[in-house]
């Protein structure tokens, strides 16, 4: 069952339009902050809001067609939900929440307590079978709401923000819980999150929404290592600059020029880690090739580093160890000298 979809949602002032697809078995994230349209994006593939144009396909099947006056309720169409807040019935049991789905499609009682309690069992919770919501924990609510989503045997498997009510010890159990079951569901599934660690662990392929669009699209490996938009430089750490290319020197405004190490004509992305950014009290000497003066912003804590905000020619990111920091003095307005190796500025095409 593979998703093609091309959402576009039209409420005043803001516009989602992104197009989506995911292939049988492909877990895709959308990735983005708070107000970008991931959640808008959810509802209407599930069928909770109407499309204004585009298209949502399930395999073979026209869902939502505004051109063609198409549209699928909810209620008929193969789809999985797993809201952030789980919405389970509280006066129902576990495996009675389970079993609602099965039953409104039509299997039997016996049919449908028994696939429910196989489902329970597959995601370790057959003991609290009996349990009401009240008595269960985050972590398997999050547990039920997911066996519930399969309960219907789901071509289609939506979650939004699946993890966002765990605390930080829970979530990290329930992630590889949640990582492991989703490998076992044969269709498609879409998850939204504001979570970049979520999205890397459990997705095949993010999808960076910002403003209704889609601004990158990749695996993992390829978002982090090439951010397109500051966004995405901020989720993943590195500090990054648009600007044009002659050979190795990238103008990235201002009249400032940074020396990366590999050579490009046109429009380009520079980007590096702040660990890269050495701090000094003078103007270093040495290999170096970027060197420029600024000035301390902000200091915080950043693990076991801390990160200096400096601007200057450009703003900057730097981390440094807390001794580095004394040495240096450095607090808001304090001017150093920021170097940067050619080799560590990594250039990519715009």
């Amino acid at each position: 069952m593979t998703l093609d979809a091309h959402l576009v949602v039209r409420r005043p002032g803001f516009t989602l339009d992104v197009p989506l697809r995911a292939e049988p078995g492909e877990v895709v994230a959308l990735l983005g902050p708070n107000g970008a349209g991931k959640t808008t994006a959810l509802r209407a593939l599930a069928g909770l809001i109407a499309l204004d144009d585009g298209y949502v396909r399930l395999h073979d099947r026209t869902l939502d067609d505004p051109a063609a006056r198409l549209f699928i309720a909810p209620e008929q169409r193969r789809i999985g939900v797993v809201f952030q807040d789980y919405l389970l019935f509280p006066h129902l049991s576990a495996v009675d929440n389970v079993a609602f789905g099965p039953r409104c499609r039509g299997l039997s009682r016996a049919e449908s307590r028994r696939r429910a309690d196989d489902l329970l069992t597959r995601v370790g919770l057959a003991e609290h079978a009996g349990k009401k919501p009240r008595q269960l924990s985050g972590g398997q609510a999050q547990r039920v709401a997911l066996a519930r989503a399969l309960a219907t045997e789901p071509e289609l498997l939506l979650l939004d923000e699946p993890l966002a009510a765990l605390d930080a010890r829970t979530r990290l159990d329930t992630r590889a819980h949640l990582r492991t079951h989703l490998g076992a569901h044969a269709g498609p599934a879409v998850l939204v999150t504001h979570d970049p660690l979520d999205a890397m662990m459990l997705a095949d392929r993010l999808v960076i929404v910002e403003d209704g669009r889609v601004v990158q699209t990749g695996d993992a490996a390829t978002i982090t290592s090439r951010p397109r938009t500051d966004y995405v430089a901020r989720l993943v750490g590195l500090n990054l600059y648009r600007g044009h290319a002659e050979g190795i020197r990238v103008q990235v405004g201002g009249g400032f020029t940074l020396t990366t190490a590999t050579p490009h004509t046109g429009d380009v992305f520079v980007a590096f880690p702040p660990a890269a950014v050495a701090l000094y009290a003078v103007r270093p000497e040495g290999s170096p090739r970027n060197t420029w003066q600024a000035t301390v912003t902000a200091v915080a804590r950043h693990g076991d580093a801390l990160r200096i905000e400096l601007t200057g020619p450009v703003a900057v990111a730097a981390d440094v160890t807390p001794a580095a920091a004394v040495q240096l003095g450095l607090e808001p307005g304090r001017e150093v000298w920021a170097a940067l190796k050619a080799t560590e500025a990594t250039a990519y095409p715009a």
